[in-house]
């Protein structure tokens, strides 16, 4: 689907669900003086304004980062790339994944990401265009099945995709165990919205059948940013997950609760 832009939702709480665990798993794997790869399927544009009007319309980062932000320490990950984003790009600046990877990776990393939509590609582009990035303007799960396994192995991948038809349901798990066979030592993290439809639920236990190698699944709760929105929580469905990843997971489980 090529309606969907994130534009109207960045930095709105499974955002800050998604990238505050993101940014926690890079700076683990960055720590390590060897390469990676990072993949991204459905990058987005990277950088969004939070006092545009399409944030402003939906008022879920008002909902959202600008709730949230108090909740971490300045050292936490996910802080120090707000606060990076912010100085390069002003106040009003929220960066998404793919800035918060880029902003993560050291030279000698890989970073490639794709976006379908021919708007959000263009900007994603220019968004980045100071950085290291490989951009694709193909479709995410064909442009990871192509380049998996990646070089250098060792590494993350990121599923994102809108979930706005049930195909995108139905297609994830036999994706991820196709990756995992292809690419056995990377770790893969799947975001999904929880809506008050309960789509997700099939999708999940399929995946937890399949008995993926150290993989768990995390899920917060949260109000609709306003009547009428569907959305009320946020999950991410980890293989490969890195140590202490969990026990981060818990610590976020913490903070939405007090929410």
């Amino acid at each position: 689907m090529l309606s969907y832009q994130h534009s109207y939702h960045a930095g709105n709480m499974a955002d800050v669900h998604k990238h505050a665990l993101l940014a926690w798993v890079l700076d683990y794997l960055t720590r390590k003086d060897k390469p990676l790869s990072y993949i991204e399927t459905h990058a987005g544009r990277g950088l969004y304004d939070l006092t545009a009007e399409e944030a402003l319309k939906t008022g879920e980062a008002a909902q959202g980062i600008n709730r949230a932000e108090g909740w971490f320490a300045k050292d936490h990950p996910y802080l120090r790339m707000l606060s990076e984003t912010r100085a390069v790009f002003g106040p009003d600046a929220y960066p998404g994944s793919p800035l918060i990877a880029t902003l993560a990776l050291r030279a000698g990393d890989s970073l490639q990401l794709a976006e379908l939509h021919p708007q959000e590609n263009a900007a994603l582009r220019g968004n980045l265009a100071m950085y290291s990035a490989k951009v694709h303007d193909t479709d995410g799960f064909a442009m990871a099945q192509a380049i998996c396994p990646p070089t250098p192995r060792r590494g993350l991948m990121l599923i994102d995709p809108s979930f706005e038809v049930k195909a995108d349901y139905d297609a994830m798990p036999r994706f991820i165990q196709t990756i995992h066979r292809k690419w056995n030592v990377g770790t893969i993290i799947l975001w999904y919205p929880i809506l008050t439809s309960g789509a997700h639920r099939v999708m999940v236990a399929d995946l937890e059948n399949m008995e993926l190698k150290d993989s768990f699944r995390h899920e917060v709760t949260f109000g609709p940013a306003r009547d009428g929105h569907r959305m009320t929580g946020s999950g991410l469905f980890v293989v490969n997950a890195p140590y202490g990843m969990q026990d981060e997971a818990k610590r976020l489980t913490k903070m939405f609760a007090k929410a």
